[in-house]
């Protein structure tokens, strides 16, 4: 054979024998952050903040996830999200910011779930949140290449 034909075979069995292209993590526990989300409409700052994901990674898997969001200013989003100033003064409001925090929770159970960032799904009402933890768990998952 010649031996451009044994380059090519060689290669050809590398990227078969590693999973078609699927890297490899190192056991560990690791934290990523998304970049800050800051709405395009000055006067509406509704969803502006960022993201942080901390996942577990045993034997090349993602064995747990958890997500949460931050303000700007550092401060977690809670149940206290979507109030003003302690108080539900927009009721909608308030709905749409708990549903969009509670999607925080679906995202990481479904990383654990599916195994892969590409298949987690979007939920209605939670874009932001979804691009944030797709961002973050890229970057954990970058500290966790070997």
């Amino acid at each position: 054979m010649s031996k451009k034909i044994l380059l090519v075979m060689g290669m050809l069995s590398a990227v078969l024998l590693t999973g078609c292209g699927e890297k490899n993590y190192a056991d560990g526990n690791y934290t990523g952050k998304s970049e800050a989300y800051i709405n395009e409409d000055e006067d509406d700052t509704a969803g502006n903040g960022y993201g942080v994901v901390e996942l577990t990674i045993q034997n090349n898997a993602i064995t747990a996830c958890t997500f949460k969001t931050y303000e700007l200013d550092g401060s977690l989003k809670d149940e206290e999200y979507g109030k003003e100033g302690g108080v539900i003064a927009n009721k909608d409001f308030y709905n749409k910011a708990q549903k969009a925090l509670s999607a925080c929770d679906k995202y990481a159970e479904q990383l654990v779930s599916k195994g892969n960032i590409k298949e987690v799904d979007a939920i209605s009402g939670a874009t932001v949140n979804y691009n944030e933890f797709k961002e973050a768990v890229s970057v954990a998952l970058k500290q966790a290449e070997q």
